[in-house]
Order: C-alpha cells, then sequence, then structure tokens
C-alpha cells in the first residue's frame, strides 16, 4: 500500500511540474500532459525507488483520471442555458448530421483507398467521426470561449455525436460480438438514449424551482457532499442505459445551469475540475506505446490531414447554416477536431473483436495528433481564420449583403 501511494504521488508531482513548465512556455497544458504520460508509463525505465512505470497504480490514476472528465463535463454544462440549445434544436440537429456525416463518409473512403477490409473500414469510420468531449470542453474554458456564440452550435453537436456513439456501438457490437444484429434491440437502445436526454431538459425546464429548494444548504460542505454524489450518481447510471457517463454529467451541468444555485457549484467544482482534468489528459498519454507507433505512422497522418479538413468544412456548413459569420463558423471545426476518449472506445471494439492488430498502433498515433494539434488550432483559430479570408474573401462577402440590405 505505500508503495502504490508513492507511485500515486509520483504521478501527481510529474503532472504538477508539466503544468509549471507548459504554463511557462505559455503552451496548452493538454497536449503537454498528453506527451508526458506517453514519455513515461509501462514502457519507462525504473530509476532507483522511484518507478515510472506506474503498473501497480495504473488503475487507481486510470479511475481518477475518468473522475476529470465528469468535473470537466460536468462543468462545461454548467456555463450553458438549457433555454438556448431547445432553441437552437434544428441547427443542432442539422449541424450534427452534417458534421457525423462528412466524417463518417470520409472515413468509409479512406479506409476503403488503404485496402482495409470491411469490418477494419468501418471501425475506422466511426473512430474518426466522434470528437473528445473531454479535451473540447478543456479547450472552451481554458479559452475562455464558453460565452462565444458558436459554443453553444458546439455544444449541441457533441451531444448529437454521442448519439450516433450509442447508435454505432450498439450496431458493431451487434455485427462483431455477436455475429449478427436485431434492428428492434439498436433501435431500442438509441431511443433510450435519446429519451434519457430529453429527460433532462424536460427536469431544467421544469424542475429548477423545486431543485432550488432541495439544494437551499447553508454549509458548504454538505453541500459540496450532496452535489457531487448526484455527480458521480448520474454519471454511474448514464452508463448503464448505455450513454457515456461523460454526457451523463454533462446532461447534469445543463440541470443546474438553470437553478438560482448554478454560481455556488461552479465556484466550487473549479478547483476539482482543474486538478482531476489535469490527471485525465497524463492518464490518458500512459496508455499510448510510442514503440508501436512507427508501423501506422503514415495512416494514421493521412486519417488527421482528412480529419481536419472534413472538420473545418462540416463545421463552416454547421455555422453558416445557423446563421452565424464566417469567423464563428471556422471556429466550430476547429475546435471539435480534437480526438480522445471515445475514439478509443471505438477501436477497442474492433481490437477485442479480433480484427487486425494495426487498429492499435493507428488509433494511438491518430489520437495523438489530434489530441495536440486540436488545441493549438483552436488556440490559433483567429489567425487561421485571418489567412483563410485573405483567400476566400469572406468579409468582403458579407459587406456586400449588408450594402445590398440596407
Amino acid at each position: 500500500m505505500d508503495h502504490l501511494v508513492f507511485e500515486v504521488g509520483t504521478a501527481l508531482v510529474l503532472v504538477a511540474l508539466g503544468a509549471i513548465i507548459a504554463n511557462k512556455l505559455k503552451f496548452s497544458i493538454i497536449p503537454f500532459l498528453i506527451v508526458l504520460g506517453m514519455v513515461v508509463g509501462p514502457h519507462a525505465p525504473s530509476i532507483g525507488i522511484i518507478d515510472l512505470t506506474f503498473i501497480e497504480s495504473n488503475e487507481i490514476i486510470q479511475f481518477l483520471g475518468r473522475i476529470g472528465v465528469l468535473f470537466l463535463l460536468f462543468y462545461l454544462g454548467l456555463e450553458f442555458s438549457v433555454g438556448k440549445l431547445v432553441k437552437s434544436g434544428r441547427n443542432i440537429v442539422v449541424g450534427g448530421s452534417v458534421y457525423v456525416a462528412i466524417n463518417f463518409v470520409l472515413g468509409l473512403l479512406y479506409g476503403f483507398l488503404a485496402g482495409m477490409p470491411w469490418a477494419e473500414t468501418l471501425i475506422i469510420a466511426g473512430l474518426v467521426s466522434v470528437s473528445s468531449s473531454a479535451i473540447v470542453a478543456k479547450v472552451l474554458v481554458d479559452l475562455r470561449r464558453t460565452a462565444n456564440p458558436e459554443t453553444e452550435l458546439i455544444l449541441g453537436i457533441i451531444l448529437f455525436d454521442d448519439i450516433f456513439l450509442a447508435l454505432f456501438l450498439t450496431t458493431m457490437s451487434g455485427v462483431l460480438l455477436a455475429g449478427s444484429t436485431s434492428f428492434l434491440g439498436i433501435l431500442t437502445s438509441v431511443l433510450i438514449s435519446i429519451g434519457y436526454m430529453l429527460l433532462f431538459f424536460i427536469i431544467a425546464r421544469k424542475g429548477a424551482p423545486l431543485l432550488n429548494k432541495w439544494l437551499n444548504i447553508k454549509s458548504d460542505e454538505i453541500f459540496i457532499i450532496v452535489i457531487f454524489a448526484i455527480l458521480f450518481f448520474v454519471a454511474g447510471f448514464s452508463e448503464t442505459l448505455h450513454v457515456a457517463e461523460a454526457i451523463g454529467a454533462l446532461l447534469l451541468g445543463l440541470v443546474f445551469s438553470e437553478t438560482k444555485h448554478r454560481d455556488r457549484i461552479e465556484h466550487l467544482v473549479v478547483p476539482f475540475r482543474d486538478f482531476f482534468g489535469a490527471i485525465f489528459f497524463f492518464s490518458f498519454g500512459l496508455t499510448i506505446d510510442p514503440a508501436t507507433l512507427a508501423d501506422a505512422i503514415w495512416l494514421a497522418l493521412g486519417a488527421a490531414l482528412l480529419t481536419v479538413i472534413a472538420n473545418f468544412v462540416a463545421g463552416m456548413i454547421a455555422g453558416r447554416n445557423a446563421g452565424l459569420s464566417h469567423k464563428a463558423s471556422s471556429s466550430i471545426g476547429l475546435t471539435i477536431m480534437a480526438r480522445g476518449e471515445f475514439s478509443i472506445i471505438v477501436a477497442n471494439l474492433g481490437i477485442t473483436a479480433g480484427l487486425s492488430p494495426i487498429l492499435t498502433p493507428f488509433t494511438a498515433l491518430y489520437v495523438l495528433i489530434l489530441a495536440i494539434l486540436g488545441p493549438l488550432m483552436a488556440k490559433e483559430s483567429k489567425n487561421i481564420y485571418k489567412f483563410l479570408n485573405k483567400v476566400f474573401k469572406w468579409s468582403k462577402e458579407t459587406e456586400k449583403r449588408r450594402s445590398k440590405t440596407s
């Protein structure tokens, strides 16, 4: 037990040092911690009493990372209004459909052109279609863009993406693991996921007065115990319904955002969000073995390039359809570009089913590239827009339209 605690303590020291160095260099903490986790881990050497392999403590570190995802998504939910999301329902459905369709179809074409068998092609198409909720949430918070007009649509696309993920995993599980699939079973699973999400929207709109009364707790100690108990219970219950636990946390945050206790909850959650969120990105890096990456480098680079293009185009279409400016629309695709935990879940399904071993290094490298590139491109979205605006003359088109309508 003492050695286990020491291992966890060593991991936390590394996370703290990584965060300090990233801050000094004015570099995004996300890719920095992912690379740090990748450098150490099971393949790292032991240095005296300091064991950087983190084998004994791996499960604990991974669990702490899962808590980080919950806090990141819960906080993101607190930043939004269910009323605004409901009003943007059509834009979310259209934007989410465009986003998933473009990424999935291009993923299918890429797998086919790469000479992959049909099952591996479907897995590749699925994993390139799902964004990382945890990284997107962290980027929005770090860049202070939670109040931006395009952020509501980004949140909606994340929710839509989760519905697609539920449908895809249910279908592929039946095909790959059971050898067959029931249309009725798939439809039931998807309807349960959608109904579960709608239930939270209804509670947020109609149950705020009751929640205000129940949460009227003077003691901060008791208040935070109650909030965290509800958070973990809802997240765990969501998993039993095949809705990602992170999305359950996001939906709960949306409910609490409608109460008068929102600011109090947000203030108490922020330290936990930052601490456990940092552990998540470090733990994610621990799962990547650098020795396997060379086997799939070109395949992963091609998929990453395709994803960058597909996400930008999908973001522009979704944003413009919602009436957003070219600048805000370009920010959508650049913000939701990161890939992470959900892509790995899809890949693990194929690996469990005994598909091609290339899926493991391909997914690891693909996710690593976009986990690093995504936050960087989101941070530089203004400069990227300025460069593309010089090429496509979007601002001049807007001025012409204004002059015609005036």
